[in-house]
């Protein structure tokens, strides 16, 4: 039996999000006060007690996230016993704390950076996202690749399901064609801009010195990451990985497949939510997936 344990990204916040675990848990009480020491404001307040507009804001959502999911593994104790981990997005940076590549304060600081760049990309350069179902993953490249405002694939997130990304223009004209095209669903989504595109550009180059010079050792076991869906161990495979990440699509779908391959026969989601256990009982029906728990 292997154990895959994986780490939602931006959009599993809800409001309230790890006040169940600072009720239950002396050791994760001492985590978020000390996350407040570290970012130098009480994002423990937005946490439990914000409305879902504080928690929608980029550089709140992605730190928020990071807290409740790192939180959990590590209150969880023998619980997190992983055999690989992936994470979504930014839970990759999660998976990687999580795992032992970073340290608590390191990942929160280079999430919060990350963050901070990624909203400020999104304000150079107004844009978007849309959701596209069921359509074929090629058909959706190819009318990305025929468009000439910016518009590529940004998330593989499960079978028949795409988000792409890019400029208002690009992603009202793909949606136009796709739905003639026959996709089921072609939606704009509330985001703040074109993440995993080409608009984060600013982003990656803010970041990439940064991550560059992280300390990053080696995980207790293989990180399946965004950029190539393969698992990593070597530091600077990682390191390079996590940059090239801000500006390529996250292979979701590829990555749980892999996992699979790999004799995955459970998946346990750390973090806010169930949305990645939905994802991947599309991509296979009989995984075995389950939330973490304390």
């Amino acid at each position: 039996m292997k154990r895959a344990f994986v780490f939602p990204g931006q959009g599993a916040q809800y409001p309230g999000m790890g006040k169940d675990l600072f009720d239950k848990s002396s050791n994760a009480r001492e985590l978020f006060k000390q996350a407040d020491d570290i970012l130098g404001y009480s994002i423990t307040d937005i946490m439990f007690e914000g409305s879902e507009e504080d928690l929608k804001q980029t550089k709140v959502t992605q730190p928020a996230i990071f807290l409740h999911s790192v939180i959990l593994a590590k209150v969880a104790d023998k619980e997190f016993s992983p055999d690989m981990v992936a994470g979504h997005s930014l839970g990759e940076f999660s998976a990687l704390t999580a795992a032992g590549s970073l340290n608590f304060e390191d990942g929160l600081q280079l999430v919060y950076q990350r963050a901070i760049a990624m909203q400020a990309a999104c304000e150079m350069n107004p844009s978007t996202m849309a959701a596209i179902i069921g359509m074929e993953n090629e058909i959706v490249e190819q009318v990305c690749s025929s468009i000439d405002a910016v518009v590529v694939p940004a998330n593989y997130n499960t079978l028949g399901q795409i988000v792409i990304s890019g400029s208002h223009e690009g992603i009202d004209q793909a949606i136009e064609i796709l739905k003639e095209k026959g996709a089921r669903r072609a939606l704009k989504l509330p985001v703040g801009g074109a993440f995993h595109s080409p608009l984060m550009e600013p982003a990656r180059e803010k970041l990439a010195a940064t991550i560059s010079a992280a300390p990053i050792s080696a995980p207790l076991c293989p990180i399946y990451q965004n950029v190539d869906a393969l698992p990593h161990t070597d530091p600077d495979e990682i390191r390079n990985n996590l940059v090239a990440q801000l500006t390529s699509p996250v292979r979701w779908t590829q990555t749980v497949q892999n996992m699979l391959k790999d004799g995955a026969t459970d998946f346990i989601e750390s973090g806010p939510g169930k949305v990645l256990q939905g994802l991947i009982k599309k991509v296979d029906r009989e995984a075995i997936v389950k939330s973490l728990e304390i």
